[in-house]
């Protein structure tokens, strides 16, 4: 427990100091609620950048721990209203932190998110492992985007905590970071709306789903899209008029890049492409882009893309293209990974397509990966959800296109082409990504302009009309319903083994087909879901996993090796039975299905 919440302390104080300084720096003194996100892409690009150096992981530590310390002592000199921007976080911070550890307290220890649901962290366990040991690894040689497990070895290497540990503080920092981004639309609001509104759109039904099975790639992907998209909306407001007031947008898409490699550019540059085009759309009254209106009609104009606007965005292009360029060669590589290709992995861990109404925030089951009816609610429940949530959503892109939300708008349109392609030429299991990356997208158009009703409601000024009267409940029906969605997805994540060890993909090599027998204690099986991690681990091969307490003195028949929990894994060989003994009932299982081993 104490190295998890080490871990969700270092990196969420890194990344408030670091994304801050980085925005006063481009002339924002006041505090802003991008700095979550655009610190954490900082995170990323300099732990990657550095935790290939001599010691392994020690030096991006080392670089962190520097640059954190710094970026405090300059923001106790440069920042503006940071106490109030923090008695505004405080309560989301907290509130969020309480939700993300909701698996943790179910299952009642720490350990790996989502084991026996997704396997996935095996692999970045494993990649992680071997960076901070100063190895290669399958991951590494193929161009996979490793900033998030260069972070999760500085904090092994400076806080001394584990690999599990350090994953599963990450991933709740992720969502507290995704909540305090979403401030940054919500902050002007009274406390109710506004914590609300903030927390709905962090942990969002799929991004909450994505949380407790331990997808953390995805979840930072949807982090920095909807900063990005809000980042755009600051500079056709509070930032208008600065030189360097694209670049925190820029720097998320540095770490979009870092985490994600360049499919993360799908989302985030299909919403820069449209929310340009749109800039250039004659508008009364509208902010311009290039801080001047071409001589049209009165009050209105298309936007000019020449002067000082012009060279803000060359200079967060400058910016972005010389951060990324050392990975240039790694993002190639990776467009060979396996998860691209159409006849790849497929489902994955999914049962079938992934609905994309589970985007609206109302899907009331532990598992978003089952269909409506085939939990215990019945399936009435999930259309009436739909139905209300799709109302509102349609409810809100209106308000947000009567109010000239481009930014939102074109972060909305992005998603749900980023879904198309992946649907239409991608499979289940990249399309479920996609909902889940554009789920805070959705969430926020339900709720900014409810939100908005709300707080005109608490104030002085009462909403005119019955339509207008009825969206505070609406608001407050629909965070109750979303809210507790959240809740169950959440309170349904297995949580794993409370260690790794890299011996056991050693061993996988080792004895091949097998037949093994794997001997561990009854807490790992029992507690911690022992028996889908070590099956994955050793994936390939006939495997019988028996506990120690039932465990006799010889192995089986059919063993030729067996692995035994200690202090480490061991491995001992054992010599061929005769002809005709009865092997392990689990293996023989597995030797009438698949046959004899080759």
């Amino acid at each position: 427990m104490i190295g998890t919440y080490a871990a969700v302390l270092a990196v969420c104080v890194s990344a408030l100091a670091l994304g801050q300084a980085a925005i006063c720096l481009c002339g924002r003194r006041r505090w802003s609620w991008l700095a979550p996100a655009v610190g954490l892409a900082l995170l990323c690009a300099l732990c990657w950048g550095t935790v290939r150096l001599p010691g392994d992981g020690v030096f991006s530590a080392v670089a962190v721990l520097v640059l954190t310390v710094a970026a405090v002592i300059y923001l106790g000199r440069r920042a503006e209203a940071v106490g109030e921007a923090f008695s505004i976080g405080g309560p989301v911070a907290v509130v969020a932190l309480l939700a993300a550890s909701l698996p943790f307290a179910v299952e009642g220890h720490f350990g790996i998110l989502g084991t026996s649901f997704n396997p996935d962290m095996s692999q970045h366990l494993l990649a992680a492992d071997r960076l901070a040991e100063g190895h290669g690894s399958q991951l590494l040689n193929q161009g996979y985007p490793l900033g998030p497990h260069s972070i999760v070895v500085a904090l092994n290497k400076g806080l001394g905590i584990g690999l599990v540990q350090g994953f599963s503080g990450l991933t709740v920092a992720v969502a507290i970071l995704a909540c305090l981004t979403a401030l940054a639309a919500f902050a002007d609001l009274p406390p109710l709306p506004r914590t609300a509104g903030a927390l709905l759109v962090g942990l969002a039904y799929v991004v909450a789903s994505y949380l407790a099975q331990g997808a953390f790639k995805e979840t930072m992907q949807a982090l920095f899209l909807l900063a990005f998209v809000l980042a755009l909306r600051e500079s056709d407001r509070d930032w208008a008029g600065l030189p360097l007031r694209f670049v925190p947008a820029a720097l998320l898409a540095v770490g979009s890049v870092y985490a994600y490699s360049f499919p993360g550019l799908i989302w985030l540059g299909g919403a820069f492409v449209l929310w340009g085009l749109a800039q250039f759309v004659p508008a009364a009254g509208g902010a311009d882009l290039g801080e001047h209106h071409s001589p049209n009609a009165s009050g209105g104009g298309a936007k000019s893309a020449t002067g000082p606007g012009a060279r803000a965005l060359g200079l967060a292009l400058l910016t972005f293209f010389v951060l990324v360029a050392p990975e240039i060669g790694r993002m190639i590589d990776f467009h060979s990974f396996e998860t691209f290709d159409p006849n790849g992995p497929g489902l994955g861990n999914l049962f079938g397509q992934i609905s994309p109404f589970e985007a609206l925030g109302i899907w009331p089951s532990g598992d978003f990966r089952l269909a409506p009816g085939d939990g215990a609610v019945p399936a009435p429940a999930y259309y009436l959800g739909i139905a209300f949530a799709l109302v509102l959503f349609i409810y809100g892109v209106a308000q947000l296109r009567r109010r000239r939300e481009t930014a939102i708008l074109a972060g909305l349109a992005a998603a749900a082409l980023a879904y198309a392609a992946a649907r239409l030429g991608g499979t289940p299991y990249t399309a479920a990504k996609a909902i889940a990356i554009g789920a805070p997208l959705v969430a926020l158009a339900i709720l900014l302009p409810l939100a908005g009703s709300v707080a005109r409601f608490m104030g002085a000024m009462r909403p005119k009309g019955a339509p207008q009267r009825l969206m505070p409940a609406a608001f407050m029906l629909f965070a109750l319903a979303a809210g507790l969605c959240s809740l169950l997805a959440l309170a349904n994540a297995p949580i794993g083994p409370t260690s790794f060890s890299s011996k056991l993909s050693e061993f996988r090599k080792q004895v091949g087909a097998g037949p093994m027998l794997v001997v561990a204690s009854p807490q790992l099986l029992d507690e911690q879901h022992g028996s889908p991690f070590l099956s994955w681990e050793l994936r390939g091969g006939r495997v019988c996993i028996q506990s120690s307490a039932e465990a006799g003195g010889k192995p089986p028949a059919g063993v030729r090796f067996v692995i035994r929990e200690g202090d480490d894994w061991t491995l001992t060989k054992v010599q061929r039975p005769p002809p005709g003994k009865t092997p392990c009932p689990q293996i023989a299982e597995r030797q009438a299905r698949q046959g004899p081993a080759r």
